[in-house]
């Protein structure tokens, strides 16, 4: 029996742990897609599963309410799949192992899946409960939204109809979005004829772990140190200054996620060994400093391994350091009119080279287009000045902003009368379907919230318990005073 079972309120608490049950990292949904279908069918609402892989539900207005508008109620139901390096954890098959940590909710070394299944217990709590008052509903919880949106680009006009769309995939309880940034992946790719490495050098697998890592949009202008780019600085030297040969580099591997980890393997005389370990000793005290109150683990090492026969050329190898470590990462700018938002990012995730082949992913957000653009051609053109062949793919516009929002006015209002403060009105760099969405079905007044998680996309990831209950407590409220058509 898991201790958060005992945590208010029930009905969101033990979907939510239901949820952790059922294995659903983006890309693998198939479980908890028949897991949404039969809770549907057993809830008593009309339930199905569309081309996409989105499972909808439809649930009538209460006697009394048919003339409310109705409301879509959205969240995801995929989660990111990170885990410590030390943490044995399938996340195809495995349960979340969850525990109670003072006010947090918190999973034992990988990714707790509160983002966004937090929104999706909410959901389900609401569609299961025949005493709530409330207008006609709709559910409409999306596919793989952490690897491309790809759930709600695949919403086909006409399978859902309403008036009011309330995302529930925000992060921070207390604020309403009205807003979001628009993303676009860049993927830089080469294939080379590798060498044979020099039977009188010894190999070292030097290993970066203990970053904070983070969510790349959210997290993007936290300050937090990007595994790639650290790693990039130390080639440079070793290169440069102790004949360094790559044999491979494995950095990070989630688009949506700041890299907390890399590791790569290199040859060097064995003249030069002592003095690269010297300065892997000296990266990670210069690292920590550079880094202190926001770094708090960073560990890097290096240890002898068996010599590879094949390595990367040398004029590959300088390239391709070259370009990572002139890759634009992190915030390019933050919005004019809003300067505690950040307009324009880029993240630097992966990068995996070896085996004759290189490949390298950036994130690109911008709530601007035209920054966007500016940002991905950068990173382009570095990436192609390295002779690496460029493609840009998963491009989504931004969630512009209303003011004006009528349901933003109604639910500002109820905020204040039901908890005696005011919510904050924001703009979030990160991806929210909402701009999505309503491009296929224009017209639709949003808004995003949801309970305080944080460090998302992490094994830090954690939920805030209190902040469960305001939310659902708020998101039951505004069912209840829904506008009149």
């Amino acid at each position: 029996m898991s201790e958060i079972l005992s945590l208010t309120p029930h009905n969101v608490w033990k979907h939510f742990y239901s949820i952790t049950q059922i294995p659903r990292p983006s890309g693998h949904l198939e479980k908890i897609q028949n897991f949404l279908l039969e809770f549907g069918k057993n809830a008593g609402v009309e339930s199905f599963k569309d081309e996409a892989g989105n499972i909808i539900y439809r649930k009538p207005a209460t006697p009394g309410m048919e003339n409310r508008k109705t409301i879509i109620l959205q969240a995801h139901m995929d989660m990111v799949p990170q885990k410590n390096k030390e943490t044995v954890h399938n996340f195809e098959t495995d349960p979340i192992q969850t525990y109670i940590d003072g006010e947090w909710v918190k999973a034992k070394g990988t990714t707790l899946g509160s983002d966004n299944g937090m929104g999706v217990a909410a959901i389900m709590a609401i569609m299961e409960d025949k005493t709530l008052k409330h207008g006609p509903l709709v559910a409409l919880i999306t596919a793989d939204e952490e690897t491309g949106m790809y759930g709600a680009f695949g919403l086909k006009p006409g399978t859902i109809e309403g008036d009011i769309l309330l995302n529930l995939d925000s992060e921070e309880e207390g604020e309403l979005y009205i807003g979001c940034a628009g993303g676009e992946d860049l993927t830089a790719t080469l294939e080379y004829k590798e060498e044979e490495t020099d039977p009188e050098d010894v190999a070292l697998k030097v290993s970066l772990k203990g970053l904070r890592g983070g969510h790349s949009g959210i997290q993007i202008g936290w300050g937090h140190a990007n595994a790639n780019k650290l790693m990039a600085r130390f080639l440079n030297q070793v290169i440069t200054y102790d004949e360094a040969c790559l044999v491979s580099w494995e950095g990070g591997n989630m688009r949506n996620a700041i890299p907390r980890e890399c590791e790569v393997v290199i040859t060097v005389p064995e003249t030069e060994v002592e003095d690269v370990l010297a300065f892997v000793g000296e990266c990670e005290q210069v690292w920590r400093d550079e880094f202190a109150t926001i770094e708090d683990n960073i560990t890097f090492t290096a240890e002898r391994v068996e010599l590879p026969k094949m390595m990367v050329p040398d004029e590959i190898r300088d390239n391709l350091v070259d370009a990572i470590f002139a890759c634009p990462n992190g915030v390019e700018r933050f919005i004019p009119t809003i300067p505690d938002t950040v307009e324009t990012s880029s993240n630097l995730a992966i990068v995996e080279i070896g085996n004759g082949k290189a490949e390298i992913k950036v994130l690109t957000r911008s709530s601007r287009e035209s920054m966007k653009d500016y940002r991905n051609t950068s990173i382009e053109s570095c990436f192609s000045m390295a002779g690496m062949h460029v493609v840009r793919s998963g491009g989504y516009s931004g969630w512009e902003p209303n003011v004006n929002s009528p349901i933003l006015n109604t639910m500002k209002s109820a905020y204040k009368s039901q908890f005696g403060e005011e919510a904050e009105v924001k703009v979030i760099h990160a991806g929210l379907e909402c701009g999505i969405i309503s491009a296929v079905m224009p017209g639709l007044d949003m808004i995003s919230f949801g309970p305080t998680l944080q460090c998302p996309h992490t094994p830090e990831e954690r939920c805030n318990i209190p902040s469960v209950k305001k939310f659902y407590d708020f998101l039951i409220s505004t069912l209840e005073n829904s506008p009149v058509k």
